[in-house]
């Protein structure tokens, strides 16, 4: 295994914003890692997601099964807000909500601009994230983290606002008038 290698040679992402060039792309990070890594961590991280997956399997690694039931909470938290703002029923699951997650969320949903609300999420994401920075800097569990943080700070980088208000008034127009009506402002 070459893994004190590969993370040696990561450029740091510390800097990265949503308005900086990352340097580094994630297609370049999974070259690196697959042929640096391990069949278990390769696994592992390349099934590493943003969305965890809803059957609560096990990754064998703790790191990864904190960060998949903390957001796992964090978007059941979201959609109960979201349904209860709508004045809807929710009948989802409804998981381990802190009452400090609950009024992040709140807090969110409550901001008038939808990407603002993004940006917020995602930083509450990335700010939870740090919190399971690893201290060895040359474990498996880092690539975990920086992959993560890799894919939070390209989730953000993709907003678009003209793209959104397009598809918001496209998806608002065919639920109010049906077809592919769209609603002017």
């Amino acid at each position: 295994m070459n893994q004190y290698y590969l993370i040696a040679q990561l450029p740091s992402l510390d800097i990265a914003s949503e308005t900086t060039a990352l340097p580094i792309t994630e297609e370049r990070f999974y070259e690196l890692c697959r042929s640096n890594l391990g069949k278990r961590a390769w696994n592992a991280l390349k099934g590493l997601a943003l969305v965890p997956n809803r059957q609560n399997k096990k990754s064998g690694y703790s790191f990864i099964d904190k960060w998949n039931k903390w957001e796992k909470n964090f978007r059941l938290a979201l959609a109960g807000v979201r349904a209860e703002k709508m004045k809807k029923p929710y009948e989802g699951e409804t998981g381990e909500i802190s009452s400090e997650l609950l009024q992040t969320v709140r807090q969110a949903a409550e901001m008038e601009d939808p990407l603002e609300a993004e940006r917020y999420l995602t930083r509450v994401r990335l700010d939870f994230l740090e919190t399971l920075r690893p201290a060895d800097p040359f474990s498996e569990t880092m690539l975990f983290y920086y992959a993560l943080k890799l894919k939070l700070i390209l989730r953000i980088q993709q907003f678009d606002r003209s793209k959104g208000q397009n598809a918001y008034r496209k998806i608002y127009g065919s639920i109010m008038y049906g077809g592919d009506q769209e609603v002017k402002e």
